[in-house]
């Protein structure tokens, strides 16, 4: 059998030289080579020589200082998934390290703090139960209500479980849904026998949404993987008789990936935009050659309806938040005459935040696409159709996702939706507006160049930064902005919800949120600032801002509320701290042009500012400040 491919990766070129060369080196060397191969599509064995190279390069004294730290609890054995998630989770932009409990002790350690599960500290617990051990308590004589009842008590004590993981661990919970590997007793119409082990999965498999929902916990579905891809490809019998393997080894790698793609939106690091190439990717022709009218698109033949299926794949992601570009190597009047005139054309220019067709390499211009949409080259997916184009980028742009896409347009969309780039935890009011966030910034933009006095273009824009405390209704989209915010992010420290929900009420702690509207639109939530008490000062550990509002003085008004808090807590001064990452060197004299005094400045380049409140003049921000009420 084979492994179950991640059709979206290519396939490695050169594994065993590269491999042997890494190890030779180590070092950084080793590590970086274990980071580009995990952008391959590996199988089990490979994926286990990756995971090595990669350890022992951590062991060499590389990596990250704080790891994302995963513990895998479960009821059957999980030891083969570890170095496929730890590889997966390379390719997604976390390094993460794992622990497992003893087998058959997850509630034993859970319960006890002095258990070694305890001592890991987890960020995130992953559930991991095998069908088997969920599905104990059925049987066949058993009716509806019975099944019912048995369905319950299993969704209650998976709830006890998550609760452990919150209350005691103050961990994010992932839980993995239950895989379908019972027989059909029944045939087709199984459904008729409530009792048998092929019912219960399906009522609990059912049911399991709601509840995780409703516990902010986050499933790992692989039971709809299972089915698309086939059971078999995941679940061997025979396997699972002799080491108690629910999931086979060729599925592993697969596995690890659902997993790293969840891990990698909780640190913000999924994909945030789509770059779409034009000829044979949107559309099928070159409209250069063929014509508005030539192109295929649209009714009337398959082809014309695969592509319309693209379209509308990538119009449904830009209506769920992801930002959409264009990079085309096309005259850009000829490419505008499709978006405005062709009237199969399902994407509209309104649809497209970045719209970049000339004749330049593809490289160069998805530089250029990421500067405009102020986003880093890691939160880009480059959509082309062209395996010279797609290479090219790979090469030069490394850290761009390009996914292997088949030369059908009709299997394009479900590649993509594989591939699990644009991973979410949860969708919020400010992501379903993004598309009319960035047509609005186009629009202030084309006000900015017509400028003269960057004064009067200011005060044109009619600004209100509407500020509130930490709370219920905007928490979930609070943690998002903090654990994807790279660039204009003072400290680049994250937050799970359970932390940020301990932040509410607290009075020795100020969390504060920020939107910022004009004449425009709403910007939606633009900044979050986090303070501590810290005896005659306010120590502020979080300062973020969307780099979407730069060259507004926003933060000016940003701060101005947070002296106000300060003074309403009695206190006489503001200490802040920059502590430098690869991605936030824009912001380092950011205290300093606030008026920030610098302290000092550790080895490590973290560098002290303080601010005394008495000092603090009004700044003449052209923005009016107000609270949410």
């Amino acid at each position: 059998m084979t492994h179950c491919a991640l059709e979206w990766l290519c396939q490695p070129v050169e594994f065993r030289a590269r491999l042997k060369a890494a190890r030779v080196k180590g070092g950084a060397f080793a590590r970086q080579t274990a980071i580009d191969l995990a952008r391959f599509d590996l199988d089990f064995v490979q994926t286990n020589a990756v995971d090595h190279l990669f350890q022992s390069a951590l062991d060499e004294g590389g990596g990250v200082t704080k790891p994302l730290r995963l513990a895998i609890v479960g009821s059957s054995t999980l030891a083969h998934l570890h170095a496929s998630i730890r590889v997966a989770s390379l390719r997604h932009g976390v390094e993460v390290t794992t622990y497992e409990p003893d087998y058959g002790q997850y509630r034993q350690e859970l319960l006890n703090p002095s258990s070694g599960l305890h001592a890991f500290m987890p960020d995130v617990v992953l559930f991991a139960f095998d069908a088997q051990h969920l599905a104990t308590t059925s049987a066949v004589k058993d009716s509806g209500s019975d099944i019912d009842g048995a369905v319950n008590r299993c969704l209650q004590d998976l709830g006890s479980l998550w609760k452990l993981a919150r209350e005691r661990l103050n961990a994010v919970v992932l839980q993995q849904t239950a895989l379908p590997v019972f027989p059909d007793l029944l045939g087709n119409n199984e459904q008729r026998l409530p009792g048998s082990k092929v019912g219960f999965v399906t009522r609990l498999n059912a049911a399991l949404p709601g509840l995780a929902d409703a516990a902010d916990v986050h499933l790992v579905a692989i039971d709809r993987h299972a089915s698309r891809i086939g059971l078999r490809s995941w679940h061997d019998p025979a396997l699972w008789h002799r080491a108690k393997q629910e999931i086979s080894l060729h599925a592993a790698p697969y596995y690890g990936d659902l997993v790293a793609r969840l891990l990698g939106a909780i640190r913000g690091r999924s994909s945030k935009a789509l770059v779409l190439d034009l000829d044979n990717t949107l559309w099928g022709g070159v409209i250069g050659d063929d014509g508005l009218e030539g192109i295929a698109l649209g009714q009337g033949s398959a082809t014309g309806e695969a592509f319309a299926a693209v379209q509308s794949y990538a119009y449904d992601l830009g209506k769920r938040g992801i930002i959409l570009a264009v990079c085309s190597k096309n005259d850009e009047s000829v490419a505008f005459r499709a978006f405005d005139e062709h009237p199969e054309m399902i994407l509209r220019r309104s649809n497209i935040a970045s719209f970049v067709a000339n004749w330049d390499d593809k490289a160069s211009n998805i530089r250029r696409i990421a500067r405009e949409l102020n986003l880093g080259l890691d939160a880009l997916v480059f959509l082309d159709d062209n395996p010279f184009e797609r290479n090219l980028v790979r090469q030069e742009l490394p850290m761009v996702a390009v996914p292997e896409v088949p030369e059908d347009p009709a299997l394009v969309p479900s590649c993509l939706a594989a591939a699990g780039y644009f991973e979410a935890l949860s969708i919020t009011a400010d992501d379903a507006a993004r598309q009319e966030q960035y047509q609005a910034n186009r629009e202030r933009q084309a006000l900015a160049d017509a400028s003269t006095d960057m004064d009067s273009y200011l005060q044109g824009l009619e600004m209100r930064l509407r500020w509130g405390h930490f709370d219920g209704a905007n928490q979930t989209r609070v943690v998002q902005l903090v654990n994807k915010t790279n660039q204009f992010n003072l400290t680049t420290q994250r937050i799970t919800e359970p932390e940020a929900n301990s932040i509410i009420g607290d009075p020795d702690v100020v969390g504060l949120h920020f939107r910022l509207m004009d004449r425009y639109g709403d910007n939606g939530l633009i900044g979050v600032i986090i303070g501590y008490r810290d005896g005659t000062d306010l120590r502020l550990d979080t300062w973020l801002m969307s780099c979407r509002v730069l060259g507004r003085r926003a933060e000016e008004a940003m701060l101005a509320v947070v002296v106000e808090q300060a003074r309403k807590l009695g206190l006489t001064g503001i200490t802040g701290r920059y502590v430098p990452s690869p991605k936030n060197h824009m912001v380092r004299e950011h205290y300093n042009r606030l008026g920030f005094s610098c302290e000092k400045e550790s080895p490590d380049g973290t560098v002290f500012y303080c601010l005394e409140l008495n000092s603090v003049q009004d700044s003449g921000v052209p923005i009016h400040i107000e609270e949410i009420s």
